[in-house]
């Protein structure tokens, strides 16, 4: 059952089918149940901060049965995609419907699309990297692989980082920052990497070109096969699914900034510059994203064997409660900011425990 737990997610594609067959307020239904009822059960259930011995880890890190379970979402977010294309067409532009089906759309490109292809993408198989390009692909996000893997992971919780937001920093204006400065920087990142192997910069070898082809021909392909409504739809789609990744992004770094070492070069990334979140219904729709120390401390960890860690600081809740939390910058910061000062007042180099 433990590794079953993790088809919990596949509730939301049936969520979402569920909103593309009905009409005004019900296609809101994933919507509510994403961001008003799992905040609501989190309010009541203690977080689970309890890992796996070695040797549980090391049996569970080669069952296929968890990377079986990523793979499904890849023709599941295709075809729930393609439903929605066809459904789409057919509803009036100016309702209530095409707004909440667009949103629930939104929703899985930011659950299925980025969030997995996030986790694939981390792989080492190329196979599994090609499956992570065509989830992220379905939300017009493919530069994510490139400034991720290359970038964040390495600049996190530093000034240089797009992905990590600065104390006092709303939301909405990390929105802009980071996802432009994320794409500037993948163009960077991938055109240095071609300058190193002898390459042109406009080689297909440059995942940002082969990337930008891409997105142009699904682009294309929606508007020829289809029209200029449903090509709106699925933008406004892909641009809910991009929000909700710089939300969590958002959220996740907040203010926290590694030192620098007397040869002014930082720290190496710790458990303590991420916050950390052991809710468990959001553990369970996110794969572990949520215990996000452990992630950045090792980032070719597969999310099954994540662990929770007390020098980790904590957030108050689970991602969908902060995530909302967070639409509200006086309150965010009313609640994070005071953590952050308790934060800062710990010695570098003798981290203790951060708690709520």
């Amino acid at each position: 059952m433990r590794k079953l737990k993790y088809l919990f997610v596949y509730i939301l594609p049936l969520g979402v089918y569920f909103a593309f067959n009905r009409n005004g307020w019900r296609t809101f239904t994933p919507i509510i149940f994403t961001f008003v009822l799992i905040p609501l059960i989190e309010l009541f259930l203690k977080p689970d901060k309890s890992n796996f011995d070695q040797e549980t880890v090391l049996k569970e890190k080669k069952s296929r049965i968890y990377d079986w379970i990523l793979y499904l979402s890849v023709p599941l977010q295709l075809l729930m995609l393609t439903s929605f294309l066809f459904v789409i067409e057919l509803t009036p532009m100016n309702s209530v419907s095409f707004v909440g089906k667009v949103f629930a759309m939104g929703l899985l490109c930011g659950v299925l699309g980025i969030n997995i292809g996030h986790e694939l993408g981390h792989r080492s198989s190329r196979m599994e990297q090609f499956l992570g390009e065509i989830l992220l692909l379905t939300s017009l996000n493919t530069h994510f692989l490139p400034y991720h893997n290359e970038g964040h992971h390495r600049e996190v919780a530093t000034p240089e980082d797009a992905a990590t937001a600065k104390k006092g920093q709303s939301l909405f204006s990390f929105w802009i920052t980071s996802h432009f400065g994320s794409y500037a920087k993948a163009w960077k990142i991938e055109n240095n990497r071609m300058k190193r192997s002898g390459k042109s910069i406009l080689s297909f070898s440059n995942r940002m070109i082969s990337y930008s082809l891409a997105n142009i021909i699904l682009l294309f392909g929606i508007y020829y096969f289809f029209d200029v409504k449903v090509l709106l739809a699925f933008v406004l789609a892909s641009v809910i699914g991009i929000l909700l990744l710089e939300t969590v992004n958002y959220i996740e770094h907040y203010g926290l900034l590694r030192e620098k070492n007397n040869s002014g070069r930082y720290e190496r990334v710790k458990h303590e510059h991420s916050w950390n979140s052991d809710h468990q219904i959001g553990r369970l729709m996110l794969f572990n994203l949520s215990r996000h120390s452990d992630h950045h401390y090792k980032a070719s960890k597969k999310y099954q064997v994540l662990e929770s860690l007390p020098e980790s600081p904590q957030m108050p809740t689970g991602y969908p409660g902060m995530m909302m939390l967070s639409l509200i910058p006086p309150l965010w910061f009313r609640v994070m900011n005071p953590k952050l000062k308790v934060f800062d007042k710990r010695p570098a180099n003798k981290a203790k425990a951060f708690l709520i």
